[in-house]
This record gives C-alpha cells, structure tokens and sequence, in this order.
C-alpha cells in the first residue's frame, strides 16, 4: 500500500515501559524509554470530512518501535524466569483433574480451580460467566466382529449419540468408502451397521463423516454406524468427536474405530466376506446443565472499554488429559496476559483472557458470550483462538479486511528472533466464528496440525505430547501478537 492515505482512525500517545532484570541464563534486560509522537499537542485523530489522514508509513513506524518490548516478552517467555511456566501449569491441571467433558464434575473442578489461580496470579476482574451446557456420558461401550473371526474392536462413541438397546445390536456389515458410495448402495443398507472407510483427505472435509454419518446411515435404513476415526496417523487409537443428528432421521447409536479395523473390514468386504459386529454402547444424554466461561484482564490504561480478546477452550473430550486440545492453547492464552503483567506492561486496550467452556459441543459457551457480549461489538480489536495445538509455530492466520492484514503483518515481523513471522489465511476457530462473521479480525496459531490430529480426540492426548520449549515460543508469539494490537494508537480497521 506504500504511503498510500488510509481510511483510518489515529490517536497517538505516549507508552512508557519499566526496567525488567532478567535471571539465569538471560542477561539484565533494561527497558528503553521511547514516546510517540503526540498529534497536534493532543493525542486525537486528525481528521479531514470524517477520514483519518494517517498513512501506513506512519503506522509500520509505530510498529517498529514496539521491537524492545517484543524481545523482552520473547527473552522472559523463552529464554528468562517463566520459561517452561505454562507446561508447568498446564501439567498440574491436567494431572490433578483430567479429562474434562462438558456437564462432568471434572470440568466444574477445572473451572474453580482456574478461577482461583487467575486471582492468584494478579490478573483483575477475574469472574465467572455463568452458560448452560450439554450433559452427555458415554457409559460402557464395546464392539466384537463375530465373522468371519473374532476380534475385540477398539471404539469410541461420539458425543451426544444414543445407546444401544438392552443386549446391544448385532447385525451384518456394509462397507464404504464414502456417502455417494451409501447412495448407490442404498438397497443393501437395511437393518445393517454401516462402516465408513473414508480415505483421510485433511480434517475439515474427513470429519463430515464423523458429524453426519450416523445421520446418513439412518436415511439408507441401517442400525449403527461405525466411522473411520478422523486421523492423519493411527497406532490402532481411535478418535471420538461430536456427531449431529437431524430432525425427522431416526436417531442410531454411532462410534468411531481404528483406522486399521475399518481398512481390515475394507478388505474383508471387497473378499466378499459376510462380516458380522455386535455392539453394546451404554450411552445417555441428560439434562443441559450449568457452567461458566472463565474471564480474567489486564484492563486498558486509555481506553478500557475496548477489547482484544486472547483464549483457548477449558473443556475437553473424556479420553486421554485434554492436554493438547486445547488445554496447550488455554494455558498459553493464560501465559499471554501472565508474561504482561510480570513485565510490568498496561496496554491501552484491555487484553481479556477467556477459557472457554463445552467448546467440543460446537462453541456452546462461546455462542453464550457473544449473545451476551455482542451489543459491544464495535469495541473488539481483535479476537485471538488458540485451539490447533502449541507445538512449534510457523507464523499466525488471520481473517479480516487487506488494512488490517497489512498491519498484523508488521506486527508478526516484530517476532523475528523466533522467525515466526508469516502471516496465513483462515484465522477462524469455534469460539471465535461468531465475532468474525460479524467483522472482527480474528487470528489463530499455525502450527503442525498434521501431527495435531495424531492425538485429537484419542487416548494419545496427554502430556507426554507437549513440548515445553515449543509452548514457550506459542506464548511468546501469543503474547506480543495480544500486547501490540492491544496498545496501538487505534484498533485494527474492518472491511
């Protein structure tokens, strides 16, 4: 865009930053003092018929002058005093509550327990926002091949489906590889459990089947089905996730299974062998029950009301820790406003911190929030998601107008110690859709979300895979994304 004049708003102000002595490793680290240029004596825009006349080499000079206050954020997060800080804290949650399904005593555990630590950490405003969510168990749940031998299968039923009867069901096997192949077979499907051997194509267009298979199944006449796991690699673990049903279908009981069993089953059936499964899933839905979306802040110093918006969801599915989806992207959004406010830093704007709660149900808890908080829509900056996992960073997506995407990448070039400098497309996340179809600016992590979905959903999500080293630069870069955007002289402009 060059010196090009830009519809935009301007108000410059003075920013002061306190000395941080470093520990350990790290040298003392003294903040330089520096001063924005004041407008007219003033700090307001100057505007000519309504238009900002601020050009971009105005704003990629301000910018620029964030860099000592990024290297401080990076140096304390990455190399200083807090390195390791979130793994820490992350692993006394996980290890301490575990898994943590929408409606459980697990997750209402992990909601008070990082309500008080928000409070202990100095963060202000820290409150509860109450929300209604769903309440689903899975119960016992096992699944045999009968013929042509036996074999124990490993499942895992999907969120909000039904049980079988007493006595499970037990009934012959129609394979495919997809719904146009369900279609074409459509006269075979009766009173049979369905198997879907989807080929894995990336997550977004694999997990219709997942969401929609049980429904599809149903409309052909079958009694079950059986999803391939959503997985970009399996060690023979299956994946869960949640599934829909649809008004006027009936409802069938429905579960994923291992990568292997569904390929096996593949090459059963184009033998010609008659496969033959009982299935027993002691699944229930109960009541929509209560719970609460986490806030806390570091309130702005000019202009409080308005907000950037840093989070990741608290709840997770009821396999494995929920350490990677999504308690890495809480606990760094966590970090974000924790390296800040040891930094001694107050943004103008206010940074908020949510934790979301029954993510994994389709942004139950987020929809709430937006619902709640949306009158206010004109005063988000910019809404931030970290829920695609924290290992080592390659850059940041981002979804808003060509202005703002200019400016975010001027900020990602402040992260060049780290070389995570990119800026992608698609900054979309569950939680923070709602804002984004209404206009905000949205950013989310790019990291490798082909190993990610090694562990989604499965047994495989613990501890064992975070990196602590790779958390520290997801929280740096987080927190200086989060930091910058929010002390500008103006909000990120929309379409």
């Amino acid at each position: 865009m060059g010196d090009c004049l830009l519809a935009w708003h301007w108000s410059l102000s003075g920013t002061n930053y306190t000395e941080e002595k470093q520990l350990g490793t790290m040298r003392s680290l003294f903040f330089l003092f520096f001063v924005h240029l004041l407008a007219l004596g003033s700090g307001k825009a100057v505007f000519k018929n309504g238009v900002s006349q601020r050009t971009f080499r105005e704003i990629k000079e301000e910018i620029a002058n964030y860099e000592d206050v990024a290297k401080a954020i990076i140096n304390l997060a990455v190399y200083g005093k807090y390195q390791n800080r979130s793994y820490e804290r992350l692993g006394l949650l996980v290890d301490t509550v575990g898994p943590r399904l929408s409606g459980s005593k697990n997750l209402e555990k992990a909601i008070q327990i990082m309500y008080q630590n928000l409070q202990q950490d100095g963060l202000e405003n820290v409150h509860l926002e109450q929300v209604r969510i769903p309440h689903w168990e899975r119960g016992e749940e096992s699944a045999v091949m009968l013929e042509p031998r036996i074999h124990k299968m490993a499942i895992l039923g999907l969120g909000s489906s039904i049980g079988t009867p007493p006595g499970g069901i037990t009934a012959e096997v129609l394979v495919v590889a997809s719904f146009d192949e369900l279609q074409r077979r459509a006269s075979e499907a009766k009173g049979k459990i369905i198997v879907y051997n989807q080929p894995y194509t990336g997550y977004e267009k694999t997990v219709q089947y997942r969401v929609q298979g049980a429904v599809e199944a149903a409309k052909v006449g079958a009694v079950a089905s059986l999803i391939q796991s959503v997985a970009s690699f399996s060690i023979y673990s299956p994946h869960t996730g949640i599934q829909k049903y649809q008004d006027g279908v009936p409802k069938i009981p429905t579960a994923c299974i291992t990568v292997e069993d569904a390929e096996m089953m593949s090459r059963m059936a184009s033998r010609g062998n008659k496969i033959v499964i009982h299935l027993e899933m002691g699944a229930k839905t109960y009541p929509d029950t209560d719970s609460f979306n986490t806030v806390a802040e570091i309130t702005g110093s000019m202009y409080p009301e308005e907000v950037v918006l840093v989070s990741g969801h608290l709840d997770s599915w009821d396999v494995g820790q929920g350490a990677l989806d999504d308690g890495g992207g809480a606990f760094i959004s966590w970090e974000a406003l924790s390296l800040v406010k040891d930094l001694g830093l107050r943004p103008k704007r206010t940074l908020r911190l949510v934790l979301w709660t029954a993510e994994e149900q389709g942004g139950i808890g987020a929809s709430q929030y937006y619902e709640l908080h949306k009158a206010n829509i004109s005063k988000y900056s910019l809404v931030m998601e970290a829920d695609s996992g924290t290992f080592l960073p390659t850059g940041l997506q981002f979804t808003g107008s060509d202005k703002a995407r200019a400016i975010m990448k001027e900020v990602m070039n402040l992260l060049q110690p780290l070389n995570v400098t990119k800026v992608f497309s698609n900054g979309e996340g569950t939680d923070i859709n709602f804002w984004i179809q209404a206009g905000v600016p949205g950013a989310s992590l790019h990291d490798d979300l082909y190993k990610y979905f090694f562990f989604h959903h499965s047994h495989g999500d613990t501890m064992t895979v975070m990196d602590p080293k790779q958390m520290n630069v997801a929280a740096a870069v987080w927190a200086v994304v989060a930091y910058v955007v929010a002390d500008m002289d103006e909000m990120l402009p929309r379409s």
